[in-house]
């Protein structure tokens, strides 16, 4: 039997300037969805999420929602004016949680509330944001972006929160790693309509890439001079996750190039004497340490970076990305040790500075100076052209900067950047705010870069995708060198660190045993309760496996069309599992209740 929904929206419609952003849109939310928004940067992901909370009004429309329903947006710039400190912010208004819920998520969070707001960073501000949103207890929680200016700790403890999470959730997110991790089912605002599949992130592309394939085959059937509106399906984004797959096999053989010239502990070896390696060197690093006050930020880092070579920097904040970056730039002198950078380097910094971007300004004007050409890279491009290799409508030239939305801001700003020439690039979290088609091409664009490329990023699934060497600081001053990604990174971590987990753990078991089981026995549970006390977290466990190979099998774009008796089934099957997965989640929280007294 369904289960009811308990937020509902049918027939909505939205004008938005002399159209309609969307036009007769049906969406039910129900009391355990984790639902992924998808849409192109300008589709209105951020509006739908408003008119979903009720806090924009339709020009359609019929809002639905069970009386005592909870829904909480964690906005993608919330206004902080008005609140000297963070806690202010948490803590304004009627509807603000109770304080010491707050400060508990804050404790986590590893955020200091009483900070001034108007100095704090975007990660603080974010983190705060978080922190009043889940204190509050929401039934329905809306998220949008909440990933952006996060470090790598933050994120893997709001994944852990929301997958223990009971209520249901909506999420805008670039980030595939937490989509994929967390999601079940998938809502694609795509042109104005809306689609929902019950299959979560993970089997996203292989859907879309359906869909598109679809609408293509159906298009040469029209007369010729039919096209579709959406420029991205007339350039093919299949095809450029196909060109994409060919770059990730470059990238593999890359990074095989360079685990050879690492030696286990991350140090380079390569042969100083050579000069096909000192003609391809652009950057040298010898000894390199960094001290701020009695820290020390960087301990004794050396290695010498190629051209051509993606190097992405990860770790927590404050663990010494930015001062690491800035002394591989020749921004900042190391205490011990030197850098030498090629004479010949002429770098450019991409940050996420849209603010730069005046609001008057049209994107001819950005882009072009007010004329009709673009230098690119030495060469002249007609500006709309340009555009156009930015997923751009060309349309848009006359259009002012401050009609764009955050996301299409982001990608003007990449486009204005990468037309300048150079031979190194900055990029300080490129990820942020940007559409899942824009990753793929700016992917693209930083394999066919010929220089070489320097990312800071949270954004695991793009570091993997792009990065052919990988820092990663723990803050206390040791970097490791790693030929790879973010994935080799941690798994590289995790086998430094499972003896030491492990005696650890063993040790904690002995020294709480007897501690712990007198507590254990405060509540004397019956047979049954017992049993399924002892008995239920295994079986989460593999409803989690089972749910995951039924994902995965869903996630076959052609399973629909050539076996809908087998689509059907393994939907049934997956819709039981997940509801026997809830089921056995809340009996086992109610009985850890019972245990804990």
């Amino acid at each position: 039997m369904a289960v009811a929904p308990i937020l509902s929206w049918e027939g909505l419609s939205l004008i938005q300037g002399s159209g309609w952003l969307f036009r007769d849109l049906d969406i039910f939310i129900g009391p355990r969805d984790r639902l992924a928004l998808i849409g192109r940067n300008g589709a209105g992901k951020t509006t739908l999420l408003r008119l979903i909370a009720g806090t924009l009004d339709a020009d359609k429309g019929n809002r639905s929602i069970q009386p005592g329903t909870k829904v909480v947006v964690l906005e993608q710039d919330p206004d902080f004016a008005g609140c000297p400190r963070l806690l202010d912010y948490c803590l304004e208004g009627p509807d603000a949680p109770p304080q010491y819920e707050v400060e508990s998520i804050a404790s986590q969070l590893g955020i200091d509330l009483m900070r001034e707001a108007a100095s704090a960073s975007g990660g603080e501000r974010r983190r705060a944001a978080i922190c009043r949103a889940l204190a509050s207890e929401p039934d329905l929680l809306l998220l949008d972006e909440p990933t952006n200016h996060m470090d790598l700790a933050a994120i893997d403890w709001l994944e852990s929160w929301l997958q223990r999470y009971t209520g249901a959730f909506v999420v805008i997110s670039h980030d595939r790693t937490f989509l994929t991790r967390l999601t079940r089912a998938t809502l694609w605002l795509d042109r104005g309509s809306m689609r929902r599949r019950e299959v979560g992130f993970g089997g996203y592309e292989a859907w879309e890439e359906e869909v598109y394939a679809n609408e293509a085959r159906a298009t040469e059937k029209l007369d010729a001079k039919l096209k579709l509106e959406t420029h991205w399906l007339s350039r093919g984004v299949t095809a450029r996750r196909k060109r994409n797959q060919g770059r990730l096999e470059k990238l593999y053989q890359m990074r095989a190039q360079r685990a050879s010239m690492l030696s286990v502990q991350g140090a380079a070896k390569m042969k100083l004497a050579s000069d096909d390696v000192k003609t391809k060197s652009v950057i040298v690093a010898e000894n390199v340490s960094k001290k701020f006050g009695d820290r020390t930020i960087i301990r004794d880092f050396s290695l010498r970076i190629q051209r051509g070579d993606r190097i992405g920097l990860v770790g927590g904040n404050g663990a010494g990305k930015t001062t690491l970056l800035k002394m591989l730039t020749g921004e900042l002198e190391p205490d011990i040790g030197t850098v030498k950078l090629a004479q010949t380097l002429s770098g450019v910094m991409i940050d996420q500075q849209r603010s730069l971007l005046s609001p008057e300004k049209r994107i001819r004007d950005v882009l072009a100076e007010g004329g009709d050409w673009v230098d690119v890279r030495g060469e002249k491009k007609h500006v709309q052209g340009y555009l156009k290799d930015f997923l751009f409508d060309p349309g848009l030239i006359e259009a002012r900067v401050g009609t764009l939305s955050g996301g299409e801001r982001s990608r003007l700003l990449l486009a204005r950047e990468f037309a300048r020439t150079s031979n190194l690039l900055v990029l300080d979290e490129p990820t942020n705010d940007l559409d899942l088609e824009t990753l793929d091409l700016l992917q693209e664009v930083i394999a066919d870069y010929d220089g070489t490329v320097l990312i800071v990023s949270h954004d695991r699934d793009f570091l993997d995708r792009t990065c052919t060497v990988t820092l990663g600081l723990d803050g206390s001053g040791r970097v490791d060198i790693v030929a790879g990604g973010y994935a080799d990174w941690e798994k590289q971590r995790q086998q430094r660190n499972a003896p030491a987990a492990k005696k650890a753990a063993v040790a904690d078991k002995a020294e709480a045993a007897p501690v712990v089981m007198p507590a254990r026995n405060k509540v004397k549970l019956s047979y049954k309760d017992q049993r399924d006390y002892d008995l239920l977290p295994a079986r989460i466990e593999a409803l989690d496996g089972e749910i995951a190979k039924l994902e995965e099998a869903l996630a076959d774009g052609d399973l629909y069309t050539q076996n809908p008796a087998r689509f059907a089934q393994l939907t049934a099957a997956l819709d039981k599992a997940r509801a026997e997965k809830d089921a056995s989640e809340e009996r086992w929280l109610e009985l850890a209740e019972m245990v804990e007294g």
